[in-house]
């Protein structure tokens, strides 16, 4: 067992100078009345198969902008801002909605799936999301969030689950802390059961919410809670991945493969079509070669880098986050990896989604507990423990790098703890009822178009506009080479990737 002090020894500072980080942005294009545009991805953003750093996520409706690794925070999201005030200016007059939360969505069977061309790899990234619809319905899917990609040099596998493991446990505190979807607009829960209170005729809330994104309401499904997926081990973890990816799932069987009229319904029957599937707050992950399956990828090689989904978009910021924020995270997985991290069990699992949904719905409510252990706890005093046991972390980052950024986003953070009027949740909510009426719409609507007028505002320079039309070129040219190299026939394309034994890694060894 290490003690605190061996821990930080360990962190020196050519490991901290190594320290990666990179973004994922997701973010629905919206026409100026706030409602979804049902446009295709525009021409002059390229393909979304091949572009390196502007895609669709789910919905040809909603963009995922992608920066390159970054060896500080600053640094990742200077490039995240490049790539936003290029996208910003192809869209025309359509915006990207700035809340994680949709805008107002038409019908479901409306929302467009997105289209990758006419390649065996385009073709199935659209089969799937067609699985994806017709298991959960368009609507969640079009919720969008922030992910944020980081690794350390010289990390086991072993070590990544230990992080994992200790980020379940503390994930409350980045709900509490950076959880900016209070509220709704109401044709996101229409025809769905829900504990949501009215705010106005077409804004749905709950009032000390931090993030209904991550709660019952998010990304959930009654498939996956039966999921208990362990983190105690990289063969574990792989191990419960595998059989979801093989076992058929009942309901899923009843959709089928196909429609009546040979139409792809979805990838397969089983209980995740692919690995992508599984949503989790935090995933392990590796590179992966050309056509190589994730899983296969991690078993071979290991864990590269942890990859954090519990993100809000924050509204009140042009990127979706801060520099502040990334740094705020840096220090907590840091702590997670440093800190002794039991392994996990069934109860503590049960326990944990319990944690995450209360801080979801529930996180300013003061005096709210959480289970830790046997006993309970206030999400405040865990908190400040937790921020406490931070600060020595953030003051070796801060020796590194030179400067006080990361003491001070420990501190900021221990403020919110003690004044949760601070938080973006809710300075939304009160932002929404003050100036906008109630609306959610209105109010996010309003912040888009702020967004969107200091994105056209700020001309790129000359090289970064000429560099990204070039990649659009480039990518659309890769997508057409992609499309004329297919030889196979699509159903045979399909039954060999998903073929289980693109799972397991090579026996001989």
């Amino acid at each position: 067992m290490h003690t605190k002090s061996q821990a930080l020894g360990s962190l020196t500072p050519s490991r901290i100078l190594g320290i990666r980080r990179g973004v994922e942005k997701e973010s629905l294009r919206t026409l100026a009345d706030g409602s979804l545009a049902l446009t295709p991805h525009p021409q002059g953003l390229g393909s979304a198969l091949t572009h390196p750093h502007i895609t669709t996520d789910f919905s040809e409706s909603q963009l995922e902008l992608i920066t390159g690794v970054h060896a500080s925070a600053q640094a990742c999201l200077n490039e995240l801002t490049q790539v936003q005030q290029v996208t910003a200016r192809a869209l025309g007059d359509e915006m990207m909605w700035v809340s994680s939360m949709p805008c107002c969505l038409p019908q479901d069977d409306a929302i467009p799936l997105g289209q990758y061309g006419s390649s065996n790899v385009g073709r199935s990234k659209t089969v799937y999301r067609s699985g994806l619809c017709h298991r959960y319905g368009r609507r969640m899917q079009t919720i969008s969030g922030i992910h944020y990609n980081w690794s350390l040099p010289d990390v086991s596998s072993e070590q990544y689950f230990g992080l994992i493991r200790n980020f379940r446990r503390h994930a409350f505190l980045l709900l509490y802390l950076f959880g900016a979807s209070p509220a709704v607009c109401s044709t996101f829960v229409a025809g769905r059961q829900h504990q949501l209170q009215v705010l106005n005729d077409n804004t749905m809330y709950l009032p000390y919410a931090t993030s209904l994104r991550m709660g019952r309401l998010g990304y959930q499904s009654d498939a996956q809670a039966s999921l208990a997926v362990s983190y105690n081990s990289l063969q574990g973890y792989a191990a419960s991945l595998q059989d979801a990816l093989t076992r058929p799932y009942p309901a899923y069987e009843a959709i089928g493969v196909r429609g009546a009229n040979g139409e792809y319904r979805q990838l397969a029957t089983t209980m995740l079509q692919i690995e992508n599937e599984f949503y989790g707050t935090i995933r392990p992950k590796r590179v992966i070669f050309q056509g190589e399956r994730p899983l296969h990828a991690l078993r071979e090689r290991g864990v590269e880098y942890v990859e954090v989904r519990l993100m809000d978009l924050d509204p009140f910021e042009p990127m979706g986050i801060n520099a502040q924020t990334m740094r705020f995270l840096d220090v907590f997985l840091l702590h997670c990896l440093l800190t002794e991290s039991p392994p996990d069990s069934p109860h503590e699992i049960v326990a944990l989604a319990h944690n995450q949904h209360s801080t979801a719905e529930r996180g300013r409510e003061p005096g709210l507990t959480l289970e830790r252990g046997d006993t309970t706890v206030t999400l405040v005093d865990w908190g400040l423990e937790l921020a406490e046991q931070l600060l020595p972390i953030a003051g070796q980052l801060d020796a590194t790098y030179g400067g006080t950024d990361y003491i001070a986003a420990v501190e900021s953070a221990a403020n919110a703890l003690h004044h949760p009027d601070t938080l973006p949740s809710a300075r939304v909510l009160r932002e929404m009822t003050e100036n906008f009426d109630g609306s959610f719409v209105a109010f996010v609507k309003a912040q888009s178009s702020k967004t969107r007028h200091a994105m056209l505002e700020a001309e790129p320079l000359a090289a970064v506009r000429d560099a990204f039309a070039q990649m659009a070129r480039t990518s659309l040219d890769d997508q057409r080479k992609i499309e004329e190299g297919d030889s196979m026939p699509f159903d045979v394309y399909l039954q060999e990737y998903l073929s289980p034994r693109h799972l397991s890694p090579a026996i001989s060894r």
